[in-house]
């Protein structure tokens, strides 16, 4: 505290020697009230110098300002235009040149953002690659739906002790011992109760990949939090220990591998003239005891996998994709201008992680002509380190964008009122395919959605994530797309007995699975092979199929003995 209480006096001192007219001297009409005159006027003095005082510390105090002298702009450019006015003389001359140099000092920094677009498109530029991320099939990703999630955490809130004081926080995504989790901090549900309760007694966690699975409430106590007051609310607790540190984003919970949380923020720098921002490192904060510690990204924490806000990724993305060719061009001719998407799930991006566990925001970039839902590329930004790469795709093909997807999906479920959520782009397959998981109009899952971005008449759903995977790919057979692309399966053939089989309707056709006595299973399409219907127990066949090493290897051609 003491040092908001050292800048305020020093800064509210300045301004009331700026407001403050010592060239005025009031009239005395008579010799005997000269002296009354003059108590009146130190009186005056006094008091201007309190109210400065107290207003420089209300401001800084409740707003959480940065404490730096360029953060004072704009009490120079008031208090040394009433000072001017007030004054008369040579004083009134100097304030006047006070007051010129605090206004232009403003204008330039509410006028920085015509002229530093450069200098945002530089530092944010990104790495380019043609070729779009492969996704093991045989994975499941992350792919529970952060609304979903939060849904059943809401539903769970009998867990917590003195439920009626609290409500749930932010959700966000992060590994733990080695599982995708979705974290939120219970949070006070307003200033009486905090007053009452003074901590929280914990989080929430729930899997990120299990749609069928049940929070679980976590105790542990926080008294800084950003739900407390006055020198408990976590933003301000944080501007107190680094007075002059620029911050952007919110503060967010990170749970260590032992289940103890922490908060952080990320901190950074200005562009130029207080304006734009570019990250540096990250606070953390033991919400317990309010203990701090700084680090530069390099040197995060292993545990803590958003050390870049999902603000700031956002901030980099437009930065990228407007200031290509600077400001003016980014609202007039936007000569190559891609907007970044907002259809993500942590401001307007979504967390994924990657096959070696590492976290990075997915955000997918648009035409800025209205009525185009074309994809111009996506970029991945990791989280720990904020470098990112933006991947273009087969420049010889079009690919539909998120907003497509989810139209497309509104289209599907038009009756029932369902719509997608939280949609990635994912080499399935060697097709570029948008994973969206679809919530009802009650934001409980009902299912999985992928649709081919090249071929948006290629989708399938299912209840999971492989389920949908599985029938996709008998539905990029169908429509004449590949299957061997991210797995590389080699074509083989095989002869043999069928032991079992299933048959499930699937559209106007047919998937039939079955087992040959090799005990390996397959799985064809009654449009890739119309005769697969006939199949029975007993048959000799002769398969061509691609060896993907997955549990259902997909048919390619396939002849029945006696059939032919």
């Amino acid at each position: 505290m003491g040092n908001i209480f050292i800048f305020s006096l020093i800064a509210g001192l300045a301004v009331a020697i700026l407001l403050i007219p010592f060239s005025y001297k009031p009239k005395a009409k008579a010799k005997a009230k000269e002296k009354e005159g003059r108590k009146l006027g130190t009186g005056i003095m006094a008091g201007t110098a309190a109210v400065s005082v107290l207003l420089v510390f209300a401001v800084y105090y409740f707003t959480n300002l940065d404490r730096n002298l360029t953060s004072l702009w704009l009490f120079a450019v008031i208090a040394s235009l009433i000072g001017a006015v007030l004054a008369t003389g040579r004083e009134r001359m100097i304030k006047t040149g006070v007051f010129a140099v605090s206004l232009i000092a403003g204008i330039f920094f509410l006028t920085a953002f015509l002229f530093n677009a450069d200098d945002k498109y530089e530092s944010a530029k990104m790495k380019e690659k043609t070729e779009i991320e492969t996704f093991d099939e045989k994975e499941t990703p992350a792919s529970v739906p952060p609304k979903f999630a939060r849904n059943k955490m809401k539903k769970a809130f009998g867990q917590v002790p003195n439920t009626s004081y609290y409500e749930l926080g932010s959700l966000q995504i992060q590994k733990v011992n080695g599982e995708y989790v979705y974290i939120a901090p219970v949070e006070f549900s307003g200033f009486f109760k905090w007053w009452n309760g003074d901590k929280t007694p914990g989080y929430f966690t729930i899997s990120a990949t299990d749609s069928s699975a049940n929070p679980k409430f976590v105790k542990s106590d926080m008294v800084y939090t950003p739900s407390s007051y006055f020198n408990k609310n976590l933003e301000r607790h944080i501007r107190m220990q680094y007075p002059q540190a620029i911050f952007y984003g919110d503060v967010q919970l990170e749970v260590d591998d032992g289940g103890k949380p922490f908060y952080i923020r990320s901190y950074g720098e200005f562009i130029s003239a207080r304006n734009g921002f570019d990250v540096q490192g990250v606070v953390m904060v033991d919400p317990l005891n309010g203990q701090t510690k700084s680090y530069k990204l390099a040197n995060v924490p292993a545990f803590i996998d958003g050390a870049v806000s999902p603000e700031t990724v956002s901030l980099q993305n437009s930065y990228f994709g407007n200031y290509v060719h600077g400001f003016w061009n980014s609202k007039f001719g936007k000569s190559d201008v891609r907007l970044p998407s907002d259809e993500g799930t942590e401001a307007n991006v979504s967390p994924i992680f990657d096959e070696n566990g590492d976290m990075y925001y997915f955000t997918d970039f648009t035409s800025p002509k209205e009525g185009v839902d074309s994809m111009l590329g996506y970029s991945l930004t990791n989280s720990r380190t904020g470098e990112a790469t933006f991947f273009t795709g087969n420049l010889e093909e079009s690919y539909m964008d998120s907003q497509g997807a989810l139209q497309i999906i509104e289209k599907k479920f038009i009756e029932k009122k369902w719509s997608g959520e939280m949609p990635v782009l994912y080499n399935f397959y060697g097709e570029a395919s948008w994973l969206t998981p679809v919530l009802d109009a009650n934001g409980f899952l009902q299912n999985y959605f992928i649709v081919s971005a090249a071929n948006p008449e290629i989708s399938a759903y299912g209840t999971t994530p492989n389920e949908a995977l599985r029938l996709y790919k008998t539905a990029l057979q169908r429509g004449g797309g590949r299957v061997d692309g991210s797995s590389k399966a080699e074509e083989k053939q095989i002869s043999g007995t069928v032991v079992r089989v299933y048959k499930e309707k699937s559209g106007d056709f047919t998937v039939v699975s079955f087992l040959l006595d090799n005990r390996q299973s397959y799985v064809v399409s009654s449009e890739t092979v119309p005769m697969a219907i006939y199949l029975q127990e007993g048959d000799q066949v002769d398969v061509n199929f691609l060896d993907t090493g997955e549990a259902f290897l997909p048919v390619k051609e396939m002849s029945i003995k006696g059939l032919e």
